[in-house]
């Protein structure tokens, strides 16, 4: 098999996995978020605990939106950007990592599916905090990331350079690193990166 359909085989797996575990995820959250409607209904869910459940089923909702975009498969109707948006707003409002979404069109799955692993490349390096833009145009996409105390992995970095390979004992945090350039030479779209002591610039 040639690289090309190397990188097919390994998104579509990876796509496959991911569909798997969102779905087996969603009903369970999705019933904890109805529970807690209905106890709100009958009154039996006035009180800070009752909102601290409702805030995380929400959160665990969104994440598990967000992975399934990020992880799975390229296929199926595209999504909005205002979606998109939302999610990212429940994941990341009031964060320390600030993310300006600027995409309202819908957007083709698989280029999202992209754009959804560079952010979570970008999250490890404003772990302590930053502004991301984020913009669609007639030129392809843009993020733009910038922050005072980046902690960016070089080994990572160069793997989306093209420069090199991953380092051997890549773990379950940094797996979006070796999905990323997959995804990007599925879409035959070349990754454009840039990094800085305190800004980040990518493109495709």
């Amino acid at each position: 098999m040639n690289a090309k359909g190397d990188d097919r085989g390994a998104l579509d797996l990876c796509a496959l996995i991911g569909a798997r575990i969102c779905h087996d995820l969603s009903s369970p959250v999705g019933a904890i978020a109805n529970g807690i409607e209905l106890l709100a209904m009958t009154g039996g869910a006035d009180g800070p605990e009752a909102r601290l459940i409702s805030d995380s089923a929400a959160g665990a909702s969104a994440r598990l939106r967000f992975l399934r975009i990020a992880f799975g498969g390229a296929s199926g109707a595209p999504v909005s950007g205002h979606e998109a948006g939302d999610i990212l707003q429940v994941l990341h409002g009031g964060g320390r990592m600030v993310i300006d979404w600027q995409v309202t069109d819908a957007v083709p799955r698989a280029e999202l599916r992209l754009a959804f692993l560079l952010l979570l490349c970008v999250e490890a390096p404003l772990a302590l905090g930053g502004h991301l833009r984020v913009t669609r145009g007639g030129t392809g996409w843009h993020l733009a990331a910038e922050g005072e105390r980046l902690r960016a992995d070089p080994a990572h970095w160069a793997h989306l350079y093209g420069e090199q390979d991953l380092p051997g004992a890549l773990t379950a945090n940094d797996v979006q690193f070796a999905l990323a350039p997959l995804a990007a030479r599925a879409l035959a779209r070349p990754l454009q990166v840039s990094l800085a002591p305190s800004a980040i610039d990518l493109r495709f």
